[in-house]
């Protein structure tokens, strides 16, 4: 399998990860030619845990982001501050990356300001420099250095939504929940229960995400079972775990939740 396969090749005390295609090469291929990659996906489909994996596998250190709407170029880059009653300058995460060539990671990057993209473009060209205006420096980036960002397609609108002269600067990978045969294992993996107990709460996964835009706004991720099967390891009644990991943080709508609660009893029993 080829899920199988990419385990047992990650480097040692590489975060878990069963591959769904040939991410991994087509990362890997992308870091070698100095390629810029954006991932596309649903919250909670692995995508983090994908690049953590990867910059292990390519023993390289990682500086994640988590964007948001008040993140702005200055956070990325660095700023004067005073210590010890000196103003010294500090790096940001994308300037240590540069440096160290290390891999950036920008994770929902369309939540970011929009000064963010205009700082990314030198860096996602043949250039690959990043000129940092308040030192008057123009850093090239060091061997080794790779930008990564992801953003979740569901999500967009007319206000968040990257330009299509941004996305152009990336390759992308397109990622999805896993299939159920490999999703079970992961969360057996991650959890700790057994695969045939695994099995009955990826198939109840399913079902609440084919109610995705109509009674929730976004599907169960596969984060979501891992901590439901995490739970029922750890002896909790299997009702009590769905309902506190798979149920609640769907909805806050009364109504909602009972008819996820039908579901439950059909998928279940």
């Amino acid at each position: 399998m080829q899920g199988t396969l990419e385990k047992e090749i990650g480097a040692p005390g590489a975060p878990f990860y069963l591959a769904q295609a040939d991410e991994c090469s087509v990362f890997s291929t992308a870091h070698a030619n100095k390629l810029p990659v954006l991932l596309k996906g649903p919250t909670g489909c692995g995508k983090t845990r994908f690049v953590a994996h990867m910059a292990a596998l390519l023993n390289r250190p990682l500086y994640t982001v988590a964007c948001h709407d008040d993140l702005a170029a200055a956070d990325l880059i660095g700023r004067f501050l005073l210590k010890g009653g000196e103003t010294v300058w500090i790096d940001g995460p994308l300037t240590r990356a540069v440096r160290e060539g290390a891999i950036c990671y920008l994770d929902e990057v369309v939540e970011a300001r929009k000064d963010v993209t205009v700082v990314l473009h030198p860096l996602t060209d043949d250039r690959r420099i990043l000129p940092i205006d308040r030192t008057g420096e123009e850093l090239n980036a060091a061997e080794g250095f790779m930008l990564v960002a992801s953003y979740n397609p569901g999500y967009q609108n007319i206000l968040k939504t990257l330009k299509p002269s941004t996305r152009q600067r990336f390759i992308s990978v397109e990622f999805d929940f896993p299939k159920p045969d490999l999703e079970a294992e992961i969360v057996s993996a991650e959890s700790g229960l057994e695969i045939n107990r695994v099995k009955p709460l990826v198939r109840l996964a399913g079902k609440f995400r084919s109610l995705k835009g109509q009674d929730i706004e976004e599907g169960v991720s596969t984060r979501l079972v891992v901590y439901t099967a995490t739970l029922i390891a750890q002896g909790m009644n299997v009702d009590r775990a769905i309902r506190a990991a798979m149920v609640e943080p769907l909805t806050d709508d009364e109504d909602v939740k009972l008819g996820l609660l039908d579901i439950v009893a059909a998928v279940l029993g």
